[in-house]
């Protein structure tokens, strides 16, 4: 149940009186152009590739240079035009793809320079539910779930989809691990498949044999049904057993092609994202069958997608270790034809796995009981690649398949992992696919006029954020004495980003706001929508720093919520969209809770514990968590619950850390929290001062423990923050 609170800004400041709220003014970057986001074009002036060399011992092989590569395309020669050696995930890679396709060339770091800090990559498991048994579907859980405990970075954002669709919403890309555990807890068992029901039975493989003129196989079956239909003719029982893999093989070819579809479509929307993206395809095995269905054509649209997206699919088999697929035990007559199939079905049902990993240079990772291990050696092979970049030709104007070979010249012990080719020109053009909640429906459907407002809603209902302009979205949460918890969706853009024009001797800039709250199965409890006029007596003065910050409050119950929000430059009609996630706790009495961790800055350097003596100054209360290194972060949070000792108070303990790529580079001492004082011990406020003073320019967590000494519990709450 969603309740809409007072239209008014969340009144942070009366939580604790000497904390002053003003706007926070970071240093902005320039937008995001659609063109940035692209890593393989055809019909511009360069194509770009990405290529990973390893030696025998599967180590990723520095130092090598533009003039080690020999580059064909369709077996022609072509000359590497741009040559770099990229950290996937860095703060780099978005730079030198930009260098690649013609703008400056980025300083080059060296093949020995150390890894750059704050890396994160977007990471997909796609988990063909389609073709998986019960044990493939629980094998693929506990694999995803370790995954996001164990290997999971700090800036890593992770997605999980399916094949059935099942994951519903929260098919979403995020650094939220409450979002992915609960996708996770989405996966089921889907009872599909081509199935049989006639004897003796026929299995989808066997059926594809016969449809593919196997003697020995279609015999068996043919003699089987005369044997168990005394009277029927030769012919009579050929016509039965074809019909019969007919149907197996429509039925299969129609839960593959839902399958290969789904996939594609996750492959093209990653082209909206920056950088090298992974893709962890977790299936049961399907097959390819190119007389009866389309599914080779459909690979070969995956693999060109992967190349314009830049994505590297690795092919996880969930079955495990197996000697084969077919159970003999079954027949009722003794087949050589048939022993052989079931010792060929499983290489051929892993064919289509092995394509994609092969043709989008990535690896498998079959007949094993343990894929951690081929997981996480993928993430390392991954983790750093070469950028060749070469000019197409000009006549490259149909739909045909090209080639792509890359070899390291004069080093046959090396081997290349590289894309086997893309379109010049895609066959067909895809719809771009909107949200959809648990029930497959879109999450809300949008005004089919082309007004601003509606196309507004449009983007900011895709799958992922708009960046034309910067919006920076902070959501948070406090537990109000009466109404329950309060969730509170605060967003800011730079003003400089709009666009001011002359009226009535002012400078003055229109701002058309929306936004949406939705749970997590994707509906819609709460929307809003405002028009901001913002006005200045010049040009100068409009452009110079300051932020248009906008908070929208509301009532909510616990569990997960989304809020989407999206900002119209009324007149440039650029657009900029936010999504971020948060988990409402359920405030039960006697249960250790803790609100959000709201953050500011001051410039006094000092450190205290605020709950007692607060520091002098004001302190700017940040949307977008962009800090000074010369200023002093300042945190807040409520400690609500917590249970009473003897003598009727509660003894609670607090710690802190600052971390950073997963290591803590500040962590303070278990400190007491005093509650002399506090008017109600079911809500103790809390909040300290960290000087930021000598922490480097980069990306950190700030995690807050509380411990509960009386009920031997605690609880822990994180924010992320960023020092310029």
């Amino acid at each position: 149940m969603i309740k809409r609170a007072a239209r008014a800004g969340l009144p942070l400041c009366l939580l604790l009186a000497p904390i002053v709220i003003r706007a926070q003014t970071p240093t902005p970057t320039p937008p995001e152009t659609p063109d940035q986001a692209e890593v393989l074009r055809v019909y511009t002036e360069i194509v770009q590739t990405d290529v990973m060399v390893f030696d025998k011992q599967g180590h990723f092989v520095n130092g090598l240079k533009s003039g080690d590569f020999e580059l064909r395309i369709d077996g022609k020669l072509k000359p590497v035009d741009f040559f770099e050696q990229v950290v996937a995930g860095s703060q780099n890679e978005e730079a030198q793809l930009a260098a690649a396709r013609g703008s400056a060339r980025p300083n080059s770091s060296g093949a020995n320079a150390p890894a750059p800090l704050d890396r994160g990559r977007p990471i997909f498991f796609y988990v063909d539910d389609l073709h998986m048994d019960l044990t493939g579907i629980k094998t693929t859980k506990e694999l995803i779930t370790r995954f996001i405990q164990r290997q999971m970075g700090q800036n890593d954002e992770v997605a999980i989809a399916s094949a059935s669709g099942s994951v519903g919403f929260l098919q979403q890309l995020t650094d939220n691990k409450d979002v992915l555990r609960a996708a996770v807890e989405r996966l089921k068992f889907h009872p599909l498949g081509a199935h049989d029901l006639e004897r003796p039975t026929m299995t989808e493989y066997q059926a594809l044999l016969i449809t593919q003129y196997d003697a020995g196989v279609s015999d068996y079956f043919i003699t089987e049904t005369m044997r168990m239909f005394p009277g029927l003719s030769r012919e009579s029982a050929e016509a039965q057993v074809n019909s019969r893999a007919r149907v197996l093989i429509q039925q299969g070819g129609v839960i593959t092609a839902n399958t290969l579809s789904a996939l594609e479509g996750l492959v093209k929307s990653a082209d909206k994202l920056p950088g090298r993206k992974l893709i962890f395809f977790l299936s049961g095995g399907f097959f390819v069958d190119d007389r009866n269905s389309d599914s080779m054509f459909r690979l070969q649209r995956i693999t060109s997608a992967a190349a314009k997206s830049s994505v590297v699919i690795y092919s996880l088999d969930t079955r495990g270790l197996v000697a084969s697929l077919g159970d003999i035990s079954q027949s009722t007559a003794f087949s050589p034809a048939l022993i052989h199939a079931n010792n060929t079905e499983l290489i051929a049902s892993q064919d289509g796995l092995n394509a994609l990993a092969a043709d989008t240079g990535g690896k498998t990772v079959f007949n094993t009981n343990n894929l951690e291990p081929g997981l996480e050696r993928a993430l390392h092979e991954t983790a750093t690649y070469y950028l060749l970049a070469w000019k197409p030709e000009q006549s490259q104007q149909s739909t045909k398949f090209r080639r792509i070979e890359v070899k390291i010249v004069g080093r046959p012990d090396l081997t290349v992992k590289v894309r086997r080719g893309f379109f010049d020109r895609e066959p067909e053009a895809a719809k771009p696919k909107k949200p959809k909640d648990d029930k497959n429906k879109p999450v809300a459907e949008v005004d089919a006029s082309k007004t601003a407002e509606a196309q507004l809603r449009k983007t900011m209902l895709g799958v992922y954020p708009e960046r034309q302009l910067p919006v920076s979205l902070d959501l948070s949460f406090l537990a109000s004495p009466t109404r329950g918890p309060m969730l509170t969706a605060s967003f800011q853009v730079p003003k400089e980003f709009l666009t001011f024009t002359p009226d009535a001797g002012k400078q003055v800039a229109g701002v058309t706001v929306i936004g949406a709250v939705f749970d997590d199965k994707g509906h819609s409890g709460a929307s809003f929508k405002n028009h901001v006029t913002l006005d200045a007596d010049s040009l100068e003065a409009a452009h110079d720093g300051g932020n248009l910050t906008y908070s929208y409050p509301l009532y909510v119950g616990p569990g997960l919520y989304q809020v989407r929000v999206g900002l119209l430059d009324e007149k440039s009609g650029r657009q900029g969209t936010a999504h971020g996630w948060i988990q409402v706790p359920a405030m039960q009495p006697g249960q250790l809770a803790l609100s959000s961790v709201l953050m500011g800055v001051r410039t006094q350097q000092a450190i205290s514990d605020a709950a007692k003596t607060p520091g002098s100054g004001p302190v700017d209360m940040s949307v977008d968590h962009h800090f000074s290194s010369d200023g002093v972060l300042r945190f807040l949070l409520i400690i609500y619950n917590p249970a009473l000792a003897a003598d009727s108070k509660p003894d609670l303990a607090i710690q802190v850390q600052i971390i950073r790529d997963e290591q803590p580079v500040v962590t303070t001492a278990l400190k007491k929290v005093g509650v002399d004082g506090s008017p109600d011990l079911t809500r103790i406020p809390y909040a300290a001062e960290l000087s930021l003073n000598g922490l480097p320019a980069g990306r950190y967590l700030l995690q807050v423990t509380v411990v509960d000494r009386v009920s031997k519990k605690s609880s822990s709450q994180h924010t992320r923050f960023e020092v310029n």
